[in-house]
């Protein structure tokens, strides 16, 4: 399985800070057998965000994408709207049951916007931007995502 690692922070795309929970996301993936085909900050634009999740999937150069950043509510915060941008399906459940998770960590979590979807046979997550909730919330997937991206593709 092929993933796709997208951190939206415009002062990380800088190169003004540590992308940490995109290491987070790149580790975690590695151990659980994932190719790693893409990994890349970029910064806070909806455009600049969906146009590079949109040819990716429609490039067929990913079986899943893995966002970090940008699904909180701060003004410049806005991956959730690129994502819903460029998708084709909602997958409302995954953002649900990792609020629903780390809820028990910090109540904070509620204030995630983050979504999920699907374009073409590609399915796009988004996780928190902080590397602590980042590590949480994939550990809690990981178990499903192969899964979910075999019937997103159809293979199930």
């Amino acid at each position: 399985m092929r993933v796709a690692i997208i951190t939206a922070n415009t002062e990380i795309y800088r190169e003004t800070e540590a992308d940490e929970s995109g290491a987070v996301i790149r580790e975690m993936m590695k151990e659980a057998g994932w190719d790693i085909v893409f990994q890349k900050a970029l910064p806070l634009d909806r455009k600049v965000l969906g146009t590079v999740m949109q040819r990716m999937a429609d490039g067929h150069l990913t079986d899943l994408i893995l966002t970090t950043g940008g699904a909180g509510c701060k003004p410049q915060d806005c991956t959730p709207e690129a994502t819903k941008d460029i998708i084709d399906r909602e997958v409302p459940g995954i953002p649900e049951a990792m609020r629903a998770h780390t809820m028990n960590l910090t109540m904070r979590s509620m204030l995630n916007r983050g979504t999920a979807g699907i374009r073409g046979d590609v399915l796009i997550i988004n996780l928190p931007g902080k590397a602590k909730a980042v590590k949480a919330d994939l550990r809690y997937l990981l178990p499903e995502l192969n899964h979910a991206v075999e019937v997103v593709k159809g293979e199930v």
